[in-house]
């Protein structure tokens, strides 16, 4: 086992790969065709209490630890990367409350994702993807309320969130000191969602646009203080970029599986064509690099277990993991031949879905911009 993990964990990771391997791994390839949300199968996977995994314990979760949380994640994105994506994202709208919220909107948040509920991270707009600063979203007190009006775009689970987190500007003057960052719960007046995104990849997670129209939220629901929203989404980002490693790596792993298998099957010159020395190196290399990649993410995810600091480890994990992704899927397509450019196999899936984790949660551009700060200093 790659991640060294608790017991329940080990438990749990057994039912996860049963639950995916019965429940996931056919039925996504429906909905990767279609692009439909697959709302049974989420309804199956909250009554197994998977959108909870990072719930603390304090807060009525299962009390596992990142490491845990990790193996288990993994196995989802073995089975889909778009169904890894939709738990793992819920887990990254808990962090901003859970890194600066009152006890009271922890638990409000908590309950929601344990009565079955999912969250949406709000940071991205039309005109600011990397330069979150460039936000224009808006939030105005009045009184004990604030009123939200803007737009923001490439939200995952922006369409079926029981609650979102959301950054806007409190001090246009400010630049990103101006920016704070707001709790709003679905079904505020005001709250709607646009465009659903008909995307490449991870076709069985919602990404839309949400869209805040004179939207009044009690002054309570301001996470930590004014002008702290550019930070706690920066620090909730330094921990959410571990996951998608989690979740790259998942999708490599699944790449060398479906080679080694299809190399068993497959004869050519009499023989399988596993068994040519160019064809076990191959897989070696790309064992060689998820493994690689799954301990980055492990010593990341470590590091924030511990109470040290992580922020270089966890763009390492990220920029790593999805960078091979790419690499191992391509490669696998290449082990299938021609098959592996059809959509009869499913290798083709895989580099569709791993382009996304060079891109979201910060552009792997920009994950070499932090690991060279803290390599060089500022």
């Amino acid at each position: 086992m790659a991640y060294l993990i608790s017991d329940e964990a080990q438990d749990l990771l057994q039912d996860v790969k049963n639950f995916c391997e019965k429940e996931v791994v056919e039925a996504c390839k429906e909905y990767d065709v279609s692009g439909e949300w697959p709302k049974e199968i989420y309804d199956k996977a909250i009554e197994q209490g998977y959108q909870a995994l990072e719930v603390p314990e304090e807060f009525g979760g299962p009390g596992l630890s990142r490491v845990d949380v990790a193996a288990l994640i993994e196995q989802m994105a073995i089975a889909d990367a778009g169904f890894a994506t939709t738990i793992s994202a819920s887990g990254l709208a808990l962090k901003p409350v859970l890194i600066a919220g009152s006890k009271e909107l922890k638990e409000l948040v908590c309950n929601k994702i344990l009565d079955g509920g999912f969250g949406a991270f709000c940071l991205t707009e039309p005109g600011a993807g990397s330069d979150a600063g460039a936000g224009k979203t808006t939030a105005v007190k009045d009184g004990d309320e604030y009123i939200l009006n803007g737009r923001k775009c490439f939200i995952t689970n922006g369409g079926v969130a029981s609650f979102y987190c959301v950054t806007a500007m409190t001090d246009k003057t400010k630049g990103v000191k101006g920016i704070s960052m707001f709790l709003v719960e679905a079904g505020t007046p005001g709250l709607s969602t646009g465009k659903e995104e008909n995307k490449m990849g991870i076709r069985t997670s919602n990404t839309c646009d949400v869209v805040l129209e004179d939207v009044r939220i009690p002054a309570s629901y301001l996470i930590g203080e004014e002008g702290r929203g550019f930070s706690i989404a920066m620090k909730t980002l330094d921990q959410a970029r571990t996951w998608m490693g989690c979740i790259a790596a998942g999708i490599a792993q699944r790449g060398i599986e479906e080679a080694v298998r299809y190399g068993k099957e497959r004869i050519q010159f009499g023989k399988p064509v596993i068994k040519n020395q160019a064809m076990q190196f191959k897989i070696a290399d790309m064992q060689i690099k998820t493994e690689t990649a799954r301990q980055m993410v492990a010593h990341a995810l470590t590091r924030m277990d511990s109470g040290l600091t992580f922020t270089m480890e966890s763009a390492i994990a990220k920029c790593y993991a999805s960078d091979i992704a790419m690499e191992v899927a391509s490669e696998a397509i290449q082990t299938f031949g021609g098959y592996g450019y059809s959509r009869e196999y499913p290798v083709e899936k895989l580099l569709r879905d791993a382009k996304i984790f060079q891109i979201f949660e910060g552009t792997n551009e920009i994950q070499r911009i932090v690991i060279a700060g803290n390599v060089i200093g500022k």
